[in-house]
């Protein structure tokens, strides 16, 4: 793991799982809590530097699919992962197919599983991110080389 602590958004309508959850990886973890979808899009807000959100799927309001599909072109670079008590096939392909999940789990859950999905999950993010830094970079260097031909056309 780098130097820094991985953050976390864990997002669940039931409180004890929510404490259970940050309980139990808060040693190794930043781990942020949301008890709705609404709570959830505003400590996304306020916090940028969220990596990897994990939802529960069955909640009032909105599902976790729903919840992951409605931030993606606000927050789209944390790696998205669903977890659900409840073998629903249909949730599992609206996840992938709408709310763009990494990877799905089932309650109840297992630490050591979460802590690999999750480890393998920001590798993801570090390498999304860098490729984004060499993409930018790339368009930097290819808008200044425009720049410079066009002056020395014009000239």
């Amino acid at each position: 793991m780098a130097d820094k602590m991985i953050n976390i958004l864990y997002i669940d309508d039931e409180f004890h799982n929510l404490q259970s959850f940050k309980a139990t990886f808060r040693l190794k973890y930043k781990i942020h809590i949301a008890i709705s979808g609404e709570e959830a899009k505003e400590i996304l807000d306020n916090n940028p530097n969220i990596e990897i959100i994990i939802t529960d799927q069955r909640m009032p309001n909105m599902t976790g699919v729903e919840f992951l599909e409605s931030i993606i072109e606000k927050h789209p670079n944390p790696i998205r992962m669903l977890l659900t008590g409840y073998a629903d096939l249909n949730a599992v392909i609206d996840a992938v197919n709408k709310g763009k999940i990494f990877h799905y789990m089932s309650k109840p859950w297992i630490e050591n599983e979460i802590e690999k999905a999750i480890e393998v999950a920001h590798e993801l993010y570090q390498k999304r991110a860098e490729e984004k830094s060499y993409t930018d970079k790339v368009v930097t260097v290819n808008t200044q080389l425009e720049f410079l031909l066009r002056q020395k056309l014009l000239s």
